[in-house]
């Protein structure tokens, strides 16, 4: 009979590799930032009043805070339709600065939800900014499943969306927009919800006149009711692409006219 094998040595336990300094700041930050994003994966809803509005009180106190400074700093006219009915829509347009948010929160009394890249949502200040008035993050492509369903959740309940398919502030130098990112046509048919289209016709600058155009709310109901395939979207969105260049074209031209 073979001897009995001798017994290995129980390796020694790894002791935990101590963390640098930078690593644990990098880590703590990373938490941070997880907990920040966490708040965000479920859109908060407001309820309607007695009357039918879904009223964001912060949003009331922004507006307040910031529309001074905003108008005095970055003055601006709005044309078109300037006053929007109480329900669901979409506002749709380009993209400067920051301060373009304001513009579409100057033509209702109701709350708006924007969509917001989540990286901006998990800054400290702008986090809780948008916890409080309902911001929906999004990845830059604005096409992930959470996001189109937070939406839809919105405008299913009534509440207005705002949102830029440049995805990002246009800092090119020409007058063409930023390619368009999908999913404001999606949720339209979807929901059925009247797109607000608004186009800010030159860009903004300091202690000079902006003119934002806004349009008439309207409908994509040709799509309605159909099976629609992807090449139905993407036509859908050059549509309302085209509505933007089309919008400023026509206030240009009356520009001009106007000067004659």
């Amino acid at each position: 009979m073979d001897p009995t094998p001798e017994t290995p040595a129980e390796a020694e336990p790894q002791q935990p590799k101590k963390l640098t300094r930078a690593e644990k700041k990098a880590l703590k930050k990373q938490k941070v930032r997880e907990k920040r994003a966490a708040r965000n994966l479920h859109v908060r809803l407001f309820p309607a009043n007695k009357k039918g509005y879904h009223i964001m009180h912060f949003m009331n106190f922004l507006r307040f805070l910031f529309y001074p400074v905003h108008f005095l700093v970055y003055p601006f006219k709005l044309h078109g339709h300037k006053r929007v009915g109480k329900g669901a829509c979409i506002y749709f347009g380009n993209h400067y600065c920051i301060f373009d948010i304001f513009y579409p929160a100057h033509t209702t009394r109701e709350g708006i939800h924007f969509l917001a890249k989540q990286s901006i949502l998990e800054a400290p200040i702008l986090n809780y900014w948008g916890m409080k008035i309902g911001a929906i993050g999004a990845m830059r492509d604005g096409t992930d499943v959470r996001t189109v369903m937070e939406s839809i959740k919105v405008l299913k309940n009534g509440e207005k969306l705002s949102l830029f398919p440049e995805g990002t502030r246009n800092k090119t130098a020409g007058d063409e927009f930023l390619p368009f990112y999908g999913g404001a046509s999606l949720l339209a048919i979807k929901t059925h919800a009247p797109i607000v289209p608004f186009v800010i016709c030159n860009r903004p600058k300091v202690f000079h006149l902006t003119h934002v155009v806004f349009g008439e709310p309207f409908e994509l109901t040709e799509y309605y009711g159909r099976k629609l395939t992807p090449e139905d979207y993407a036509e859908a969105d050059e549509k309302l692409r085209q509505k933007l260049y089309d919008m400023r074209a026509e206030f240009r031209a009356s520009q001009k006219k106007a000067k004659k």
